[in-house]
Formats: C-alpha cells, structure tokens, sequence
C-alpha cells in the first residue's frame, strides 16, 4: 500500500470513521476506500472547528481529524489551528505538503514552518520508511499529558510511495495518568480544610479527565462552593446547589461575591491564565493550583501550593486527604452555604428578569436566551456561543447541568468558531440537540457552513441574533461610527438559510421565540438542520454591580 493508505488505515485503528477535510488531498480517497466518511466543509477553519468540536465532545477519547491541501488549504486552516492550541483540543492535523523538493523554495507555504506556534508538536514525514513511527508518535502526543493539536504534514511524493504495512501489528496508543505528590495532598488538604470561606474554580481539565463526580464529592464534603471557567464550563452542574456560575468577561453574581469573599481558592483543571475571557482571582487569596502542565504553575498566580497531576487522580486524593483531616466531621450536613448561594443566585436573578423577560421591539437578545432555557431541557443539549455580545450574554445564565453539554470558548477570538464546533458536537453526539448562537457579524464570517451540516446530514439548530450593527465595538470605535456608520451590518440571514437547503425563520416578536424553538427541535429531531434568525435590539454587553 501508499504511505497515506496507510496513515489512513492507523487512524481507522485509532476508531477514526469521519474525517472533516478540504481537498486536496490524497488521504480523503484513502480514508474513504476504507470506510471513513470525508465530510467536505466549505472552509478549512470551520472544518477544523468541526474536529474540535467533536473532540471536545468525545473529550478526546475518540480521535478528532482534520486534512487539507497544501498552500493555501493551509494557509486558510491557521486560525482554526490556533484556537485548538489556545483552548488545548487534542486533535491529529494532516496538511499534505509540498514534494520535498520544493518545500523549501519561495514563496511556497510551509506548514512545518509556520504551525510550529500553534501546535503542541509538528512533523514531517521526509522518509517514506518511517511514515509509521511517525505518525504513531503524533497519534500518541495526542493523548499524552497536557492535550492540544499535533500536526503531521506529508509531502506528495511521500504519500504516494508504496510501503509495506501489517495492520494487526499496530496497536493503538494509550494515554498515561499521574497523581500529585503526596505529601504536597497533605498540605494542600490541611489548608482547605482550616480555610474559613473555601471555593472550588474548575476548568477544562476536570472535564478532560472525567472527573465531575469527584468534583461532585469533594464539593459536597467540605460544603465548598464551585465556579468553572469558560472553557469549565458544564464540568460542574450549574443546578447544584453549590454551583455559583461560569466565571467569563461575563459572570454571575454569586461567583463575584464568592469570589471576593474567599480566603482560599482551590483551582483544578485550569492554566490559570490571565486573560479577558477568564475571570481574575483578587490579589490576596491562598491559592491551590492543579494542573497537569507544569508550565501552568507560577505562570500568571503564584500557589502556595501546587499540584501536578490529572485532575481526576488528584481529586481522588484530596478527597481522602480531607477525609483523613476532617474524618466524621463532614460539613455535608451544613446547609449554610447553600442558602448562601441561593439567596445570591435569587438576589441576581431578579436583577436581571426585566432584561430575560422583556417584551420590548427589537427583542432583547437575552429574551431569547431565556426563552431557550424554557424550551430546551439541557441535559439533551450540546450548546456553544460565538465570540462578542453572544458568548457574554449567554454564558451567564444558560445552565449546563451534564458534562459537555456546554461548548465554552474564547482564548482565540475567531468569529464564527462555534458553527464548525456544533457540527462537530453533532457528529460525536448524533442523538442530541445541538444549537449554536452567533451574532450576525459572525454569520458573516463562516454562515455558508451552515449548507456543511445540511449536505452532511448532521441537523444543528444555527440561532442568528441579527442587530444589524457589531453593538461590542460601541465603545472601541465611536468616532468612525459616527462619521461612517462603520458599524453596521446588513442581511437576510434567514433567506440564506432557506438558499442553502436548511429550514429557516425570521423572527421579530417576543411571542414567537418559545414556538419557534419547538419547531426547531422537531425538526433537527426528523433529521432537518434549522436556521433561526431573531431581529434584536442593540443590547451591549456591559458592565453591571455584580456582572
């Protein structure tokens, strides 16, 4: 057989049976003689968000893979590349390559040159022979340690060289887990439980590792309240008791007032990176940082403990560390904290009815969040945001109550990331509902994509909040706006969709929004992809006492 037959045969070992691609490239004929489904997207980005987002969904356990030409199918694939490397996705990306006699030649784009920034590995097969062991190390860095994606390009002329292959002696790769130190547990344990006002921040990683019954445990043991980050988000249920929120550019009001009160900090799972989509810790907490990257540590807080370990392992082992400290003294019977935090999540949620209810023309953006919240039951859903005003105005308030049932991102900021990651959603997850929001500035980035989930029979519900302006920018761009109108937008989204082969509406009154989201869910459930258009006011995103 060819190299690419058999790359193509590894992944098909690896449990690989979809590959999100863009021709061209020879692995898509590959893949498909061997029964792997090539779902052709209609640009490289939103095909790489396609296996993000299935890897995210998958958490990694099933291998998420994209391929694209050389040049410029590269080229068009770096911010999808990015965005995995910034959120961490474990995924297996395959450029073919330019012959290895012209890779080095001007201007021709060289993906082992320019991917090496937003990729936790990179390789070039430049000897047939060891096309094997190369893309057995790719497979394996994948799920090694800290995830992200490994890229392995393949010249053309490689991938066309006949090698021999005997696929019963490959054997898939395994990923490997430690715990933290013992005696770093036994510290850390002392100071959660002597702390007066403890919280829990858990991120990605606990999700990764599977670990929400353990979060679930510790939780509950010391009555210690949970907050996720946005990448977190849905790792803890958001309908406990002890749930305070996501804390984003947007928060609730209980995480800002836990937060502020907390002596010390238990972060899990998390980078712990300052940045504009993760809410800061105040100077002045005890901080515990796990984490399986090592490179995490110190970076952005100082510790006073830290920890290295997968997030799963090392709950496991605070959890008897605190057990040894506590030992019957369990504070699971104090209910204290959860009158705390529901009084807090009453006080803000009544706050902010007038805007989750209002009756206003244009409807209010976070009205038809609201009503998405009454109408979908959550733990049937796959649910992620765009970047700006619909990721700020949802994360606050939609409940993620299952692992994975919530898509949150945001460290790379491309617009019209969450189409591609709902599709993804929906190949891993076909039985679920899978719905994206996106602002209308967004649709103009990736909405031809949308005719990707028809042509490939993967039903997603697509909501538009249509504003006709990029209300984010209102403050960043006063003067041209003013003299050019240079933030408003135009189109009708919803004639888009119906062009490109989906169901689609137009919505303008409040009254509306619920029955078209039930018509929506039956229709993505009788296999029809749905594009809902909602015309919205120019509501911003801003600051609030305790948002």
């Amino acid at each position: 057989m060819r190299v690419i037959d058999g790359i193509a045969k590894v992944l098909q070992l690896e449990g690989v049976d979809s590959l999100p691609c863009f021709p061209d490239n020879p692995i898509l004929d590959a893949a498909a003689s061997i029964g792997i489904r090539p779902i052709i997207c209609r640009q490289e980005r939103v095909g790489l968000g396609i296996a993000d987002g299935f890897s995210r969904v998958t958490n990694g356990r099933r291998l998420g893979v994209f391929a694209m030409q050389q040049g410029p199918g590269a080229e068009n694939s770096f911010p999808g590349v990015a965005t995995a490397f910034a959120d961490s996705t474990p995924m297996l990306i395959l450029p073919i390559g330019h012959a290895r006699s012209r890779a080095q030649i001007r201007p021709l784009f060289s993906s082992a040159k320019n991917f090496a920034s937003v990729t936790k590995e990179l390789e070039t097969i430049n000897d047939p022979e060891s096309w094997l062991e190369a893309t057995r190390r790719a497979v394996g860095r994948v799920k090694m340690g800290r995830i992200g994606p490994v890229m392995l390009e393949v010249p053309v002329d490689v991938a066309l060289v006949d090698v021999g292959f005997d696929p019963k002696s490959y054997r898939p790769a395994t990923a490997v887990r430690s715990g933290a130190d013992e005696d770093d547990i036994r510290a850390a344990a002392k100071v959660l439980v002597e702390a007066t006002s403890p919280i829990i921040l858990a991120g990605q990683g606990v999700l990764y590792a599977e670990a929400t019954g353990e979060l679930i445990e510790l939780a509950e043991f010391l009555q210690a309240p949970v907050m996720t980050t946005l990448l977190g988000k849905s790792s803890f249920p958001e309908d406990h008791p002890l749930s305070l929120g996501t804390g984003a550019v947007t928060t609730t009001g209980p995480v800002a007032e836990f937060l502020e009160k907390a002596d010390v900090v238990f972060a899990v799972g998390t980078s712990l990176t300052r940045y504009g989509t993760n809410k800061e810790i105040p100077i002045g907490k005890t901080i515990i940082h796990a984490t399986n990257d090592p490179r995490d540590h110190h970076k952005d807080y100082s510790p006073t403990i830290a920890l290295l370990g997968d997030a799963k392992l090392v709950l496991r082992q605070m959890i008897r560390g605190t057990r040894s400290k506590l030992g019957k003294d369990s504070r699971a019977g104090d209910e204290s904290i959860r009158r705390r935090v529901k009084k807090s999540r009453r006080t803000w949620m009544n706050e902010w009815m007038p805007k989750l209810t209002s009756s206003e023309v244009p409807i209010n953006p976070y009205h038809v969040i609201w009503e998405f919240m009454q109408t979908v039951d959550p733990s049937t859903a796959i649910v992620t945001h765009d970047s700006g005003s619909p990721r700020d105005q949802i994360v606050p308030f939609y409940l993620a109550t299952k692992p994975r049932s919530y898509i949150g991102w945001g460290k790379s900021h491309s617009l019209g990331t969450g189409l591609g990651l709902i599709i993804g959603a929906k190949l891993a997850a076909p039985e679920k509902f899978c719905a994206n929001f996106m602002g209308d500035a967004a649709f103009g980035m990736t909405g031809l994509d949308f005719e990707t989930a028809v042509r490939s029979r993967l039903p997603i519900t697509t909501i538009v909040l249509n504003n006709s302006t990029m209300a984010i920018e209102t403050e960043t761009m006063p003067v041209a706006h003013k003299k050019f109108q240079s933030r408003d937008i135009g189109g009708d989204y919803s004639a888009i969709g119906r062009a490109l082969g989906g169901l689609s509406e137009r919505i303008e009154e409040p009254a509306e929004i619920a029955p078209a989201l039930r018509r929506a869910v039956r229709s993505n459930m009788a296999g029809k992809s749905v594009l809902l258009e909602f015309i919205t006011s120019e509501e911003l995103s801003v600051s609030h006492p305790t948002l």
